[in-house]
């Protein structure tokens, strides 16, 4: 059986900006990122991205220039021996009315549908309230980071009454990931 982990993109493998990412220069991985999605994949866990990309829809970059960023992150974590198998993105505006802009499922189920997987349980790790809904939403688990907009995104969530399962980072999260299958 596959074994797959979702994370989503700014924030949790690279800075994030309030300007958007628009450019391979802007592309900042967070200290630790790279090396923690090798150890997966050495683990035998296939990763896989999903992200929310309204640059594209506000033409703030282009698809030719987004796939250029994530060669750019290809290349980092493969240079740190680790492999992103699928990247899928929402290139709408956030009116769009869309189905596959996080907090809507439509992401996470064309990952589902691409490896033929059940996403019951499948760890989807985040930033943002958006990420952990998406995951709900199709009965993954849901992590938050810190990293990102993760403090802000955690002190809303308390406010509320919710509890998240809650890490540093994506180092971190995946250091509970692999003790928990004893690996």
């Amino acid at each position: 059986m596959m074994r797959l982990v979702v994370l989503d993109r700014d924030g949790v493998i690279n800075h994030d900006s309030e300007d958007y990412i628009r450019s391979v220069d802007d592309w900042k991985p967070i200290d630790g990122s790279a090396e923690a999605i090798a150890r997966l994949n050495d683990a035998g866990y296939t990763v896989a991205v999903a992200t929310n990309q309204s640059g594209i829809g506000r033409q703030y970059l282009t698809v030719d220039e987004l796939d250029s960023i994530h060669a750019r992150m290809r290349g980092h974590i493969a240079s740190a021996g680790g492999c992103i198998d699928a990247i899928v993105y929402c290139p709408h505006l956030p009116d769009a009315g869309c189905d596959c802009r996080k907090p809507s499922p439509g992401l996470l189920t064309q990952l589902q549908d691409h490896y033929n997987v059940d996403m019951k349980s499948v760890p989807f790790i985040g930033d943002s309230e958006r990420d952990l809904q998406a995951a709900q939403a199709v009965g993954a688990r849901p992590i938050l980071v810190l990293t990102g907009k993760g403090r802000k995104t955690l002190a809303a969530l308390r406010s509320s009454g919710e509890s998240p399962e809650v890490f540093e980072d994506l180092a971190s999260a995946v250091d509970s990931l692999l003790q928990e299958t004893g690996e």
